[in-house]
């Protein structure tokens, strides 16, 4: 892998090398997965219920982006994600308000990097 994707990548939040651990060494497979990501309905839905009120509607597109994140080495989002699915399965509007902007923050940054390499 080119050294500028790497580094772009792990500026983008992404465990370049814990990820292509889990894909075999597969930088084809990296490129694919990353892109898909992008694609994936999950932090629309999450931002759409949010923005709505419907912190119990925004509980399944947290928990499966939480996943997404965990398979592609988001750490930090991950991270964040994790607490917000905690957060809104307790009924913790404070707790997920606070979390919300730094999930919109941190997915932005992922996207923009994976973006940044594959235009």
């Amino acid at each position: 892998m080119e050294e500028k994707i790497r580094c772009r990548l792990k500026d983008g939040g992404i465990a370049v090398d814990g990820l292509l651990e889990r894909l075999m060494g597969s930088e084809a497979l990296l490129e694919q997965f990353l892109k898909k990501f992008l694609t994936d309905p999950n932090y629309e839905a999450l931002c759409r219920a949010w923005e709505a009120g419907d912190e119990a509607g925004a509980v399944a597109p947290a928990h499966t982006l939480k996943g997404m994140c965990g398979n592609l080495s988001m750490t930090d989002l991950y991270e964040l994600t994790g607490r917000l699915v905690l957060a809104l399965r307790a009924g913790d509007r404070q707790e997920a308000g606070q979390l919300m902007p730094c999930v919109q923050r941190e997915y932005r940054r992922a996207a923009e990097a994976i973006r940044a390499c594959w235009p």
